[in-house]
């Protein structure tokens, strides 16, 4: 939020709960691409990207050639604009290549979960019909190569980009992340730098194609959970992200000075817009400290490179504070961040600012549907507000809050559903019109299915779900989706899955199932089913087998009183503060 955000919701107060953002810094009205070159030319030496784990340093002249390398490769694999490539990785430089050059060339970007398994992927790489996939080979226990050979076993065979499989009927090319020595060769998958290599960055086609791209054309695809139990591909904008972006980095106070540490992973919005585009926009460098989280990585680069922001949910700055090796670190530079993802309790945020120098660390509320911030807090927002609500309406963008019956505008302190409407709704779900125009109605409004109040200067509080969505660790899980696929086992009858509160994700699953007549399951036979299926995020970790469930009397099942039986069960407490 920027002060003249604040100053003009706070001149007078709302009589109702309906805020808009100040518009007196526009909009950016170009392409991804445009923008950055603009960037570069104002600034092509400075430091762009810091992978610490990859030991690569890139200026923002380097980047450019190389993502208008990689981009000049992509057009070579005869991939069109409008066309889907896929990204399944933690983070890495090439995320962030991949990310600028599908960008430049008007090719959408699919971000896929690196936690998703077979059928998953499966489901995403074939609902936006990706011709081409760029992957890390494994990492830890997950055998990327592995999952997609058991999905399309003609990779065995096939000549690299000439993939031709029954079950990925559009997937073409395959492109596996390699690091400088690696001499192992996977059948069927094209090198990175293989690929880049093959690039040209003064290729004519590049300023051919940029000229036909439009602010308004789709870039970017990131998946949903469901309530029918399938993810929806929230489509978005160069306009949506970039924008969204700088915002962002605005109510940060970010400049080129600043080198933000992004230790939250890049295919969620928070690690692609609010980390790389918010330094993208403002000059400031980007550092990535690990490929998947571990907080020592996080201190440890912190302190090398001279951070002055950090990223994080909840979680992670537990995990960075509680390290035995705390102590160890110089985190001085420290000055600002984001904490999102979760809410904050009180005892954490103050001693991020104290033990961490984050004096200037920011709330941030959005979904990856409206690109995703629409509120946020300042980095002189008071203490108390900062941990009690989401903070203040973004830039350019309005919020409401709703009677979740008659749609009528609340008075400020009631609860209701909030909306949010401007440049950061997306674009729709993907060939989905049905599901898009339920959740954008006729006034351009995006109903988020959160309840909310908002106070008397504009300030907005998240008090709970309208729908029944879990929020484990940052990660939104639909309750629907698991039970659809727990409803594929041959010897289950019914399942209801429900959250139940977690000292530390927040919340976590449960499942309560009812066995077809006759047989017997263990909790190890569902997990077994489980495994390898579906993201180890979305595996209940309580499961419990019952003969029925709590019901009204015109038979709808009570999911609260589930809920409220595991809490008394596990002696379970809310988190007050949360």
């Amino acid at each position: 939020m920027t002060p003249t955000t604040a100053n003009a919701l706070t001149a007078s107060a709302l009589s109702r709960s309906l805020s808009s953002g100040a518009t007196d810094v526009p909009l950016i009205e170009q392409t991804l691409g445009e923008f950055f070159d603009a960037m570069v030319a104002r600034q092509s030496e400075h430091e762009a990207l810091v992978s610490a784990h990859q030991q690569l340093r890139y200026s923002y002249r380097k980047l450019q050639t190389a993502s208008k390398q990689l981009a000049s490769a992509l057009l070579g694999l005869g991939l069109k604009p409008g066309e889907r490539v896929g990204i399944w990785s933690h983070n890495n430089a090439q995320w962030l290549l991949t990310q600028l050059a599908t960008a430049q060339v008007g090719l959408i970007l699919v971000n896929i979960n690196p936690a998703y398994r077979v059928a998953e992927l499966d489901y995403a790489l074939n609902k936006v019909a990706c011709k081409a996939l760029v992957t890390m080979a494994r990492f830890k226990t997950s055998d990327y190569v592995g999952m997609l050979r058991e999905l399309a076993p003609e990779l065995d065979t096939a000549e690299p980009g000439g993939l031709h499989s029954a079950r990925l009927p559009h997937l073409r090319t395959v492109v596996w992340i390699d690091e400088p020595g690696q001499a192992e060769e996977l059948p069927g998958l094209l090198r990175f730098s293989e690929l880049l290599a093959r690039g040209d960055c003064a290729d004519p086609r590049l300023a051919a194609t940029a000229k036909l791209l439009h602010p308004l054309d789709p870039i970017n695809i990131q998946f949903t959970s469901g309530t029918t139990g399938f993810p929806k591909g929230a489509t978005l904008t160069h306009r949506n992200i970039l924008n969204n972006g700088f915002f962002v980095g605005e109510a940060m106070k970010l400049t080129s000075k600043d080198r933000l540490c992004i230790p939250v992973p890049l295919y969620h919005c928070f690690g692609m817009v609010l980390g790389n585009l918010a330094c993208l926009t403002h000059g400031a460098t980007i550092v990535y400290p690990s490929d998947g989280f571990d907080p020592l990585a996080v201190l440890q680069t912190v302190q090398d490179e001279k951070c002055t922001g950090l990223h994080g949910v909840p979680t992670m700055f537990i995990a960075e504070l509680d390290h035995p090796r705390f102590q160890e670190f110089d985190l001085s530079t420290l000055r600002t961040g984001i904490m999102a993802g979760s809410p904050c309790p009180i005892e954490v945020m103050k001693r991020v600012m104290r033990d961490m120098h984050m004096s200037e660390v920011t709330i941030a509320y959005g979904m990856t549907e409206t690109s995703p911030v629409s509120c946020q807090s300042s980095t002189t927002t008071p203490l108390a507000k900062r941990v009690s609500t989401v903070g203040l309406v973004q830039p350019h963008l309005q919020v409401k809050v709703i009677d979740t019956l008659t749609g009528d505008i609340v008075a400020p302190g009631v609860s209701g559903e909030l909306c949010t409407r401007g440049y950061s709704v997306m674009h729709g779900y993907w060939e989905d019109p049905s599901r898009t125009n339920e959740a954008i109605d006729a006034d351009k409004w995006m109903h988020t299915g959160d309840l909310a109040t908002m106070d008397t200067e504009g300030y907005v509080n998240i008090v709970g779900r309208i729908k029944d969505m879990v929020i484990r660790g940052g990660e939104n899980i639909y309750p629907r989706e698991i039970e659809e696929f727990l409803y594929r086992h041959p010897q289950i009858q019914d399942v209801q899955v429900v959250g139940i509160p977690d000292q530390k994700y927040g919340e976590e699953l449960c499942a309560w199932i009812i066995a077809k007549p006759g047989q017997s399951l263990s909790e190890e036979d569902i997990k077994a089913f489980c495994k390898g299926q579906i993201a180890h995020y979305k595996v209940p970790r309580y499961i419990r087998f019952v003969t029925e469930f709590p019901m009204t009397v015109t038979g709808k099942i009570q999911k609260f009183k589930i809920r409220e039986d595991m809490k008394q069960q596990l002696a379970l407490q809310e988190d007050k503060t949360a």
